[in-house]
Formats: structure tokens, C-alpha cells, sequence
């Protein structure tokens, strides 16, 4: 049995996130880190390679010696544009030994609003792939900031330095900075899914916090091999202890996922853990009930992004063993995670009570998280005052206080002052999400405050109505919204059919859906159907509903 690596404690002078690499470099030098695919033979068998935990320190320091005599050293905010990779992991943990801010932007996000956040940032480093210094060259004024340029790949015809040049080629252990606690450690871009994107403010205590609290809440032992399908979250492996491997897959569209390929990877390398949104949960889930695959080394699906469906949850388990389980994480970039509920729990408890319209259980908070609902309201709270709670079982927003909880966001006091809440010396984070806590101390999530439809008899909660259609067999999903200015708005269920489903005969189809709105007091109110081909969602997981888009759609149908 393993050591477990020394955590940063929250009493330490100095705390930084890089020192889990190398405790688990001293732990277990010899075991994978991370293992890439990089190719495949003439049978189609993929071909990997890797990093063990040490070779990964070892080029970790290498990096951070020679982006130390670059000029990239702590404090310098230094834009990181590189594929999930061998290099990908080396980077972003030299740059944390270095004390220097890795500022991560979301590619798929587009091209114009991705460019708006790093001209944000005001980065005084780049370190990209090729495209990403394609980019600069073509719009310079987005990165005027920028005095060092370092391209992983080949350079072109632009100027600075190669990967190659900055990694010093003689090994000795660098000394990390002696980051604290409250010092940033990275500038991480939210997806924009309810507004514009935001840089958050993430310090190494915010880091270790999280660390500390996945590997105690969900078990995890650095024994364990993980699969992580979105990049971001792969970064915590190394400092869990975990072996990552990264998918054959593009992670800007997981809703798109070659199901074959995710199954390959777990059956290769015996996973243990994966994380998938709802989208790839659905697409890899579907197929491998069709093919009657069964993945007997997996024990843990974390689930996050955007609520899963309990049908969703009951498709994929058909995979797993008895014993196995899918945990739906509920959290944000600016606090993560808040809470996970077990499948188990969630097909034979909360089912029911979902598709009836109480809303999606996400499970209790996890340990060192405060979670507290306030009355709904659309404006900043500077101080916090106990006259802003609801009773349990009101629905109102739910708000978050904990080690684990961002302080604010990047140069955005505006942002701040809608989001943060003072409470003495600690602060509280208001989610955006609108939810209710149960009398086990369960909090049910009932939607995006800025998706709620006001009306003027009554407000109507996304989560808890679209349920309603849901239970149809013919409905992939469904989409509550708001025609109208709030108040007096009008409510109209946007509906996607199943892929399979042909669209015959709407018209009686609308009246069953209009039957099953009338047979809840929660959707009685809704006399409009309109069919979608196929939602608009976010670029990060696939998952979340642009719902702002399908009510302008809506408006327009009218």
C-alpha cells in the first residue's frame, strides 16, 4: 500500500499545487503519469506513449529552469494554447513550480470571443501549438501585452522561441516557488453559456482545497487509472496520484464522440475512473447497450457539466458491475465541487421525484462546503445577512461558501459584486442556479436563474417542467422558455425529438406532450409546442441548453 503524499494544509507557509507532482514522483516514480495515443499500425491497434510520474517531474523542472531564463517566471500571466498532450501536462506543471499564472481559454468557445478573453488577461507570455501563433499574427491587437513567444511544434515564420530551445537539457531539481495559500496560481475561462466568458481568479489554496476534497469524497487512491474527457480536469490526476489517459477524441465536441474509440481506452488500459458529460455519457452509453459491452474494470463515472438524466444514468450502468457507480457532480468553475450523488441513490431513490418535477438531486454537500439557499434576486448583495434565506424545500439560489471556492474573477469588479457576497471574513458565492434542500439535507437543482420564466401569475423553473416532457418516449430533451418581457412572459417548451425518431406526425404528438403539461400543476400553464432540430449547447461539455438562443427562435416562430 502506498504512502499518501504529504497535503498542502491549509496552516502551511507555503502551498503550491506542483508539490503533489513531486511527492508522487518520490512515492511512486516508475508508474505512468500520463499516456497519450500517437498513432496507429496497419491492424488499426493504437500506439501510446507516456510519462512516468517521474519523467514528468523531471521535464516539469527541465521547463521551468529554461522558462525561467525566458523570462517567464512567477506572477507572469502566460497564455497556455496547447493540445491535451505529454507537453500539455509537463507545461502547465512547470509553470505552477515557477509561480507563474497559466491562463487557459476554452478553443471551442469561437474564435472572436476566445480572442476577447485573451486580450482580457493582458498575458505577458504564449505558449501555443502552431494555430495558436497563426492566430497572433493575424490579430496582433488581441495580444499586444505578450513579450515572450514560445510555439509548441514547429515555428514558422513567426518569431521567438521552440519547446525545444527553452528545455534546458541538463536535469537538476528546481526549486518551486514558495507560492501561499492566497497567491494566484491560474486564470481559468468559464464557457460564457449564460453570458459573456469570465477569466476566475484560481489560487494554489483553491487548487489543494479541490485535491484534497475529490480524493476524499470519492475514494480515490493513487493506485487508480482515470480517463479524463475533459482536459481541465485531467490536471488533477498527477496530484492525485491517478494514471491519465488521454482519449482519442476532440474534447470541443464530446456530444460527437467515437464511442469505440472511449471504450478502447478503458478496455486497454483497465480504467477505473472516468469523467464524461451527460453528451458523451449518452453517445457512449447508447452504443454500448447496443453492442452488450461491458467494462468491468470501471468502479467510477463522475458526471458534471450540465444535470444527467436518470434514463441517461440507467443506459450507461448497463455497462458497469454491480457495485459500480456514476456520480452526478454539481459544481462550477468558480466553485468545484459543491456536492455528487450516486447512481444507486439516483435510479432508486430520486428518480420518481425527478421526472415528477421536484428538480435534479445533486446529493449533500461535500465535506468543508456551506451551502445556503437565498431568496431569488437579480442585483449585487454586498453583506450577507441571515434575512436572505429561505426555508428548506423553498426554491431559491443557491449559494456556497469553502475552501474550494474562487474568490472572484480576473479584473471584473462588476462581476464580483453580482457573484460575491462578504460575510465577515469569509464571502459566499452565489451559484446563478436556482435550487431547494430537502429534509436529509439534499439540494435539488432546479435550473439557471437567468433561465427562469416569469410570468404574471406565477415563475417557472426550467429543470422541474422540462422533466414533465421528458418522460415521453418520442422527446431526446426539452427546453422551457420565456416569450415576452419578464413579468408578463409567456411560457413555450422547445422540444428535440430523439435521434431515431423521424418526425411523423407532429401534430398528435403535440397533443399528447400539451396532455401530459396539463396533468402537472408545474407545466399546466404551457399551451405552446415548437420542435427543434437540434438544440444549440455549450462548446465545453456539449450539455447545457443555450436556452437565450431558443427563446429569440421562439419569439421568431410566433
Amino acid at each position: 500500500m502506498l504512502m499518501e503524499p504529504t497535503p498542502n494544509t491549509p496552516g502551511r507557509t507555503t502551498v503550491n499545487v506542483a508539490t503533489y507532482l513531486r511527492d508522487m514522483a518520490r512515492l511512486q516514480p516508475y508508474k505512468r503519469a500520463v499516456v497519450c495515443p500517437c498513432g496507429r499500425d496497419g491492424q488499426n491497434r493504437v500506439a501510446y506513449t507516456h510519462l512516468t510520474f517521474r519523467q514528468l517531474d523531471i521535464e516539469s523542472d527541465c521547463l521551468a529552469r529554461g522558462l525561467d531564463d525566458r523570462g517567464v517566471s512567477r506572477g507572469v500571466r502566460t497564455i497556455l494554447m496547447v493540445k491535451p498532450s505529454l507537453d500539455f501536462f509537463a507545461l502547465v506543471f512547470a509553470l505552477f513550480k515557477l509561480g507563474a499564472v497559466p491562463v487557459v481559454v476554452d478553443p471551442g468557445m469561437g474564435v472572436s470571443r476566445m480572442l476577447n478573453c485573451l486580450e482580457e488577461s493582458q498575458a505577458q507570455a504564449l505558449i501555443g501549438i502552431p494555430p495558436a501563433h497563426v492566430l497572433r499574427t493575424l490579430a496582433p491587437r488581441y495580444f499586444k501585452s505578450v513579450k515572450t513567444f514560445i510555439t509548441v511544434g514547429r515555428r514558422w515564420f513567426w518569431g521567438g522561441f521552440t519547446l525545444g530551445q527553452v528545455r534546458s537539457r541538463q536535469w537538476e531539481p528546481y526549486r518551486m516557488a514558495d507560492t501561499r495559500a492566497d497567491e494566484i496560481a491560474a486564470i481559468l475561462f468559464t464557457t460564457g453559456s449564460t453570458g459573456p466568458a469570465k477569466g476566475v481568479y484560481y489560487t494554489h489554496g483553491v487548487f489543494d482545497a479541490q485535491v484534497r476534497s475529490i480524493r476524499a469524497h470519492f475514494g480515490i487512491t493513487p493506485e487508480e487509472i482515470d480517463l479524463p474527457t475533459f482536459p481541465l480536469f485531467a490536471l488533477f490526476d498527477p496530484a492525485l496520484g491517478m494514471t491519465a489517459i488521454i482519449p482519442d477524441m476532440d474534447p470541443t465536441k464530446p456530444a460527437h464522440v467515437n464511442p469505440e474509440r472511449i471504450i478502447e481506452a478503458i478496455v486497454n488500459h483497465g480504467v477505473t475512473n472516468m469523467f464524461a458529460s451527460p453528451a458523451l455519457l449518452n453517445r457512449v452509453g447508447r452504443y454500448g447497450k447496443e453492442k452488450g459491452i461491458r467494462l468491468p474494470t470501471l468502479k467510477r463515472v463522475i458526471s458534471a457539466g450540465a444535470p444527467a438524466t436518470p434514463a441517461n444514468i440507467e443506459q450507461f450502468s448497463a455497462m458497469l458491475t454491480e457495485g459500480a457507480q456514476i456520480h452526478t457532480g454539481y459544481g462550477a468553475t468558480e466553485a468545484m465541487p459543491v456536492s455528487a450523488f450516486g447512481s444507486d441513490a439516483i435510479l432508486n431513490e430520486t428518480r420518481k421525484l425527478s421526472e415528477q418535477g421536484y428538480g435534479m438531486c445533486v446529493g449533500q454537500p461535500v465535506a468543508g462546503i456551506d451551502v445556503r439557499i437565498i431568496r431569488i434576486s437579480d442585483g449585487p448583495i454586498a453583506q450577507w445577512t441571515d434575512d436572505l434565506l429561505l426555508p428548506d424545500g423553498e426554491i431559491g439560489e443557491i449559494s456556497v461558501r469553502g475552501d474550494q471556492v474562487t474568490r472572484g474573477y480576473y479584473e471584473r469588479p462588476r462581476d464580483d459584486a453580482l457573484a460575491k457576497i462578504v460575510d465577515g471574513d469569509t464571502f459566499w458565492h452565489r451559484m446563478g442556479d436556482l435550487g431547494w434542500i430537502d429534509k436529509k439535507g439534499r439540494i435539488w437543482f432546479c435550473g439557471r436563474k437567468s433561465h427562469r420564466v416569469v410570468c404574471s401569475n406565477k415563475t417557472m423553473f426550467t429543470i422541474p417542467c422540462e422533466a414533465i416532457f421528458n418522460n415521453h418516449p418520442r422527446v431526446y430533451r426539452s427546453a422551457l422558455v420565456g416569450v415576452g418581457p419578464q413579468g408578463r412572459q409567456r411560457p413555450v417548451v422547445c422540444i428535440e425529438l430523439v435521434p431515431e425518431d423521424a418526425g411523423k406526425d407532429k401534430k398528435g404528438l403535440k397533443k399528447e406532450l400539451l396532455a401530459l403539461a396539463k396533468s402537472s400543476p408545474i407545466s399546466e400553464d404551457i399551451e405552446t409546442i415548437l420542435f427543434h432540430r437540434a438544440f444549440p449547447v455549450d462548446i465545453r461539455h456539449n450539455s447545457k441548453i443555450f436556452r437565450e438562443q431558443l427563446a429569440v427562435w421562439a419569439e421568431n416562430k410566433r
